[in-house]
């Protein structure tokens, strides 16, 4: 007779073998398959006719889209405060996706149409671009424009403005008018001073301080 310790993997395989596969086996179809249950044969069912997936509301038109609600116009302001910190990740963002081609000065002449190709961008520092409203440059990053392909999947809405937000600050790096410059600074800044000779960029070069102007003091 089997003792109870070496019968008890037998009664195991015994209870296992009565267990069904109903819930293993259930009726299904498989992805795009071909179903007659349907009329239009899809066994795949679209979503309910104004469903919206969760986090894709996008009730505020003008940031998901840069343009004015109701029409076509790009707006020109910001959807939210433009901090420090904002124009940081906007000039990271920047450098990523747009210098290749635009370069980081914004000027056109980035790595891509230096190195052949046929289509040099436009500088973002010609009067055309300068008076551009903010939800212009969105609107271009979102859908594209001419043989420059769109770049929303790849870059949230939050970073898109603030690349827009780096890209005007870029402009008015270049055409800041005289108001603009604080009390005491000169226009152009003074190119920096080095201690002993200029290092060969390898190492971060050693600067004097600026000398300021009688007016400054």
């Amino acid at each position: 007779m089997l003792s109870l310790r070496n019968s008890f993997p037998l009664v195991i395989v015994l209870l296992l073998a009565g267990c069904r596969q109903d819930m293993h086996n259930q009726p299904r179809f498989k992805p795009l398959a071909e179903s007659d249950f349907f009329p239009d044969l899809r066994s795949s069912r679209p979503p309910v006719d104004g469903t919206v997936a969760r986090g894709q509301l996008h009730a505020d038109t003008y940031y998901y889209s840069g343009l004015l609600p109701g029409s076509n116009t790009p707006g020109d302001y910001m959807p939210f405060p433009v901090t420090e910190a904002d124009l940081d990740r906007g000039r990271v963002r920047f450098n990523v996706y747009c210098a290749p081609c635009h370069s980081r000065l914004g000027d056109g002449e980035g790595i891509v149409p230096s190195r052949g190709f046929a289509r040099k961008p436009p500088s973002f520092h010609i009067d055309r671009l300068r008076k551009a409203p903010l939800g212009y440059f969105f609107d271009v990053m979102t859908h594209g424009f001419g043989i420059m392909s769109d770049y929303a999947s790849q870059i949230t809405p939050d970073d898109r403005w603030r690349i827009v937000a780096y890209i005007r600050g870029l402009q008015l790096s270049q055409n800041a008018p005289p108001t603009a410059i604080p009390a005491g600074q000169q226009m152009p800044s003074p190119p920096p001073s080095f201690r002993g000779e200029p290092p060969s960029g390898a190492v971060v070069p050693e600067t004097k301080p600026p000398v300021q102007s009688q007016e400054a003091k």
